[in-house]
């Protein structure tokens, strides 16, 4: 999983260091780019739902591979985008083919993985988010500065970074394990335990009325939460698709030093995970160890807004609140499961995650909007503080409490 996750944060940023040079070569403005990067989040949540469920009673094993082979494809085809019009297109169809990837793997992990050990399982699978980071960061700052067979680097950048997703994504097919019962892998007694773990955690469950899809759906909490996941998302996908800019724009160095200082918040981003996804679980308490790492990101963006002109300052705090919002992804995951459970809870965590992406459109679009309207970064980076902020209060004004512990603490 942690494998196919790093193949799948490369494969949806790539086009943050191809814009490096892209947008150049093909005489796109901000506002095009921006526009073009949040179109694939308009097809990306057609399919979240129906795809958490397709992996909970179906297979993850079939459906993950169907959308790793299929994203690989059109990743490879963006590299022969010559105008806006073909440049939104790819991304509106690598939206449709990557469509519940990470709910669906959560989803997954679900399967394996007790409560109590969730949210260090989660936060062992966003580490690859910024360990993609250190892979793609130098990769990309050494393709752009190819030029193969008439081809332009930011070209082979898409080219070379698809093939992967293709190869893993037929390995997926025949290696993962859907459920624990089927795992021959594992000795008998350990896979006996482990299923006894899993189906007595969800007898406790069973034990309370667990609402039903629609119910879950009008939970005023999980509005909440897909709310904070909004603005969360708007402002750390508008970061991760901008950031090079940003530092490029900032410090005017080549692109080399700008992949490389960006290596810089993808380690904050997995020592940070890991160990507030190990705490979290350790102290059974989510909504801080959510909301901390957002209202950090919060208070460097604000800064960030004070001290742009003052280069090395500016730099640090942009990279400082780029690394602290990992943190908040294992805690806040975890969230859902406390509430409900089956098929609820991996609806809930399609529609999360289908609503938050649209975070994706609306951040791009923003900032690319007020780049171009005031010939700024300052408003742009006032608007991410205010989203991180509002994030993480929303996620501290929710009221929850996991049945599960309580049950078995009072038996």
């Amino acid at each position: 999983m942690f494998l196919l996750y790093i193949v799948n944060y490369i494969d949806r940023v790539n086009v943050s260091f191809a814009n490096l040079r892209m947008s150049a070569d093909l005489g796109l403005s901000d506002r095009v780019y921006g526009l073009g990067v949040g179109m694939f989040y308009i097809t990306y949540v057609l399919f979240e739902i129906p795809g958490a469920v397709i992996v909970e009673r179906w297979s993850a094993r079939k459906w993950i591979a169907r959308i790793m082979i299929s994203w690989g494809i059109v990743t490879i085809l963006t590299g022969f985008v010559h105008t806006a019009t073909q440049f939104y297109a790819a991304r509106f169809f690598l939206g449709a083919a990557e469509s519940s990837f990470f709910p669906g793997m959560i989803v997954y992990l679900t399967h394996w993985f007790c409560a109590r050990d969730r949210s260090r399982a989660i936060a062992c699978l966003y580490a690859a988010n910024p360990a993609a980071a250190l892979i793609g960061s130098p990769l990309a700052g050494w393709l752009l500065g190819v030029h193969w067979q008439s081809l332009a680097g930011w070209r082979w950048l898409f080219i070379l970074e698809g093939i992967p997703a293709v190869f893993v994504g037929a390995v997926t097919y025949f290696y993962m394990t859907d459920w624990p019962l089927q795992a021959r892998w594992l000795p008998d007694d350990e896979r006996d335990w482990l299923v006894n773990e899993l189906e007595g955690e969800l007898q406790v469950k069973n034990k309370i009325r667990n609402p039903t899809i629609l119910e879950a759906f009008g939970d005023a909490r999980i509005l909440r939460l897909i709310l904070a996941y909004f603005l969360a998302l708007t402002g750390a996908l508008g970061t991760i698709y901008w950031i090079p800019t940003f530092v490029k724009r900032l410090s005017g160095s080549s692109n080399w030093t700008v992949t490389s200082l960006l290596l810089i918040p993808a380690l904050m981003g997995i020592a940070g995970m890991l160990i507030n996804g190990w705490h979290s679980d350790r102290t059974a308490e989510r909504r801080w160890h959510s909301a901390i790492p957002l209202l950090s990101a919060g208070l460097m963006f604000g800064l960030l807004t004070v001290f742009r002109h003052e280069i090395p300052v500016a730099i640090a705090c942009l990279l400082l609140g780029s690394g602290f919002l990992y943190a908040y992804y294992p805690a806040f995951w975890a969230i859902p499961t406390m509430m409900l459970s089956k098929a609820a809870a991996a609806a809930t965590f399609g529609l999360i995650n289908s609503i938050g992406q649209l975070g994706g459109l609306a951040g791009n679009f923003a900032i690319g909007y007020l780049n171009d309207r005031t010939h700024s970064l300052a408003a742009s980076f006032a608007f991410i503080a205010l989203v991180y902020v509002v994030a993480g209060s929303l996620v501290l004004s929710l009221r929850i409490r996991d049945p599960v512990g309580v049950l078995q603490r009072s038996s």
